[in-house]
């Protein structure tokens, strides 16, 4: 069993290495310009912090801050990997097709590019709606809310981090209608599929927007709505590409359904 699985384990580590290996240069080149990258993630903080100070009267208004001997350059470190990661997902998204490709069929392994520039797009269309949309709302609600009490000091480490976790869930997530795609390509999932489990995607999308945003109802509302409405339309996604087929016992049971309707 082993002697079958070591070629796909060694494709497996060929196509980690390369993945890492994009991945450290588009960090080394994201290092390069860490400044203008760190100003275009700290804006929304920026325009919160303004607006705590064109709300409060307090003579101290809030400022980023750093608690750490090092921060600026691991802050440096940290951006730079984000945006490193970001460059080298065409990449990474191609590696992980070539991986896959063996066990398609020819006409199948024909959307490579389709996926990798959809998977792209939808990733970098999560990260652009959560900072544009989601970010702005969250960070003013949160830092300004007690700004008349308190200064706010914000630890860059920290914001960061939480800018990078916000980011990276909204782009994940994102990726539903494409991965739906290629599910519904290769026969794994249909429409029905898809609805039957309907509810219980409801709940894990109000559990992981709980987790990946702040800890406001509007931000996390602003993370389910969208993520609903892609499960939506990953199920007409899947519909055109793989629709169910009722076979005799959907058949009867539909029309039980349909007897106990009309009694």
């Amino acid at each position: 069993m082993f002697d079958e699985l070591r070629p796909h384990l060694v494709e497996l580590r060929k196509r980690l290495g390369l993945s890492v290996l994009s991945i450290f240069i588009a960090f080394i080149i994201a290092f390069v310009f860490h400044e203008a990258i760190l100003e275009w993630i700290t804006a929304p903080l920026n325009e919160a912090l303004a607006q705590v100070a064109h709300l409060s009267k307090k003579a101290a208004d809030g400022m980023v801050t750093t608690h750490q001997v090092g921060g600026a350059f691991f802050v440096a470190l940290k951006v730079s990997f984000f945006a490193g990661l970001l460059g080298a997902l065409p990449f990474i998204l191609y590696q992980i097709w070539l991986f896959i490709a063996p066990g398609l069929y020819s006409n199948e392994k024909k959307m490579v590019l389709p996926f990798v520039v959809g998977g792209t797009v939808m990733f970098m269309v999560g990260v652009l709606f959560a900072y544009y949309i989601v970010t702005p709302f969250g960070f003013q609600f949160l830092i300004t809310f007690g700004s008349f009490l308190y200064t706010p000091l914000i630890n860059i480490e920290d914001y960061v981090g939480f800018f990078t976790k916000i980011m990276m869930g909204f782009g994940l997530a994102f990726e539903l209608p494409v991965f739906a795609y290629f599910l519904a390509l290769l026969g794994l999932v249909t429409d029905k599929t898809l609805k039957d489990f309907f509810r219980y995607a409801v709940l894990i999308i109000f559990v992981l927007a709980a987790l990946l945003t702040p800890p406001d109802v509007l931000t996390q509302l602003l993370m389910a709505a969208p993520l609903i409405v892609l499960y939506g339309v990953s199920i007409l996604i899947v519909k055109m590409v793989n629709p169910h087929i009722p076979d005799e016992d959907d058949e009867e049971e539909e029309a039980n359904e349909n007897e106990d309707t009309n009694r």
